[in-house]
Order: C-alpha cells, then sequence, then structure tokens
C-alpha cells in the first residue's frame, strides 16, 4: 500500500485519529492478555538445575536472587558457537538498560545459554554487556523448557518447538530457509545467520530462543510462562521503533549485524 503524498495537515490528522483509535484498542487487547497470562497455572519444578555463575554454581532458586519472579531469556548460544546468535544479540543489545528496573521491582532477569560460562563472559565483554548470563552447560534446563534439542531429534523429527511439531530436517541441512520463527514473511539466508555464530545450519538451529518466566511461592520454584519464536517480537527493542518508521521493517533478509560488525563486512 503506497502512502498518499502531499497530503494536507487536516487529511493527515483524521486519518491519524482513525488509527489511534486502533492503536487504542490494541493497547486495550494487550492489557487483557497480559492478565490472562498472569492467570496461566503454575507447574512446579522439581527437578535440580545447576547453573555456572560468574558467582559460582548455583540452583534455579539461587537465580531469584533473593526476589519472588523470575525471567529467564534462552539466548542462542551453543557450546559449539564461537560467537552468540546475532539476532539474540540485537535482542540483548537492550537488556543493559532495563534488567536493573526489573531488579528494583521484585524481578530477577537473567540470560541462559549453553555454551561455558568463559566463552559467554568472553562474548559479554565484546559486546560490553552487564546484564547477568549464566550458563546451563551439562544441565537438562534447555532441552526440558524446548530451547536445544539433539542432533537425533533434529533428523528425525523430533523437535517440538513453538508448541508444534517439525519436520525432520533435511540430510544436509539446506541451509536455504529457517521456520518462521527466524523472520517474519521471508526466506532467511540461513547459512549468512549461522556463519555469524561460526557454526553450521545443522548445529546453529538445533539451539532456539525464547523466555520463560518463574515465581517462588512458599520456598518452591513454579514455572508460569514460556513464549517462543515470534512471541518474542515484543522483546526485540529495535522493531518496535521500526514498526513506527515510515518504511516498517522494510526486510529482504538479514540486515543486522553483532553490532560492532557494521561497517565492518
Amino acid at each position: 500500500m503506497t502512502a498518499m503524498l502531499n497530503a494536507t495537515r487536516e487529511q493527515w490528522l483524521a486519518a491519524r485519529l482513525d488509527l489511534l483509535e486502533e492503536e487504542k484498542e490494541l493497547t486495550r487487547q494487550s492489557d487483557a492478555l497480559a492478565t490472562k497470562r498472569q492467570q496461566l497455572p503454575r507447574v512446579r519444578i522439581d527437578k535440580e538445575y545447576r547453573f555456572d555463575t560468574d558467582g559460582g554454581s548455583v540452583s534455579l532458586k539461587d537465580l531469584f536472587g533473593g526476589r519472588s519472579q523470575l525471567l529467564i531469556y534462552h539466548f542462542m548460544f551453543g557450546p559449539d558457537y564461537s560467537a552468540g546468535c546475532p539476532s539474540c544479540s540485537s535482542i540483548a543489545d537492550g537488556f543493559n538498560g532495563f534488567f536493573v528496573h526489573l531488579q528494583n521491582h521484585d524481578v530477577a532477569f537473567w540470560a541462559v545459554s549453553r555454551a561455558p560460562l568463559a566463552k559467554l563472559d568472553a562474548f559479554k565483554r565484546r559486546m560490553d554487556w552487564s546484564f547477568p548470563w549464566a550458563s546451563s552447560a551439562g544441565s537438562d534446563f534447555n532441552g526440558d523448557f524446548s530451547v536445544w534439542f539433539s542432533a537425533e531429534e533434529q533428523r528425525s523429527g523430533g523437535i517440538e518447538y513453538n508448541y508444534r511439531r517439525e519436520p525432520p530436517a533435511p540430510e544436509p541441512a539446506p541451509g536455504s530457509t529457517l521456520q518462521e520463527w527466524q523472520l517474519r514473511g521471508s526466506e532467511a539466508p540461513i547459512v549468512q545467520i549461522a556463519s555469524m555464530t561460526g557454526t553450521d545450519v545443522a548445529t546453529y538451529t538445533r539451539d532456539r530462543p525464547g523466555v520463560s518466566a518463574f515465581e517462588l511461592i512458599d520456598g518452591a520454584v513454579y514455572h508460569s510462562y514460556s513464549s517462543y519464536a515470534r512471541g518474542l517480537d515484543g522483546l526485540w527493542g529495535m522493531y518496535q521503533w521500526l514498526d513506527r518508521a515510515p518504511k516498517g521493517r522494510n526486510e529482504t533478509g538479514i540486515w543486522w549485524r553483532h553490532h560492532d560488525r557494521y561497517g565492518k563486512e
């Protein structure tokens, strides 16, 4: 759809007021949806998960840090990656600004990845990030929360991600497209984005992004919510800005990079 050019201020204002009503309705729907999200049933977590942090080995309960709520971003950074997923990295560029506010509003925040802590810390220094980041290496955590899958699951069609079963991956993985969770409405050059992490397509796509929420009630940890794929759109700060730009997302492929790589490729 082509926007009208040379509109009068009166024409613009009339169109803007029409759109404002739709925006207000979307806000009301979003508020109602948030309430339903908070009212989801809780599942008690009795399994013992361990995480490597800068403060040593800790449990899932320890990640709360004395707060009653915990948000975890499942950051795609597998043991074989040489750098974090550029899409997750773009989302994570916004973490530094808000995690301190969450921590002062009874909500602990952590990024969690399967890569060893030393590798995560090195990449964190490269990106100049300060948010807390834990390694789940050696733990079932990523697999149990559907953000990591084995090569066998990938080959046999055993991957259930974003609450749906995926077909078996062709052998070798074609590297030309990725599931809808990677980029809406286009065929993403997945070989390119996998190469940014120093991996092949099959290795790269065995890790997946997501967010999970937990609550501490009477000393027990409960799982309340998880979201994946485009359910993470609202957390991807740059897209909230692009959606308000004159040309919107205006995408034909993978255009974003690790923020220290712009102008170097």
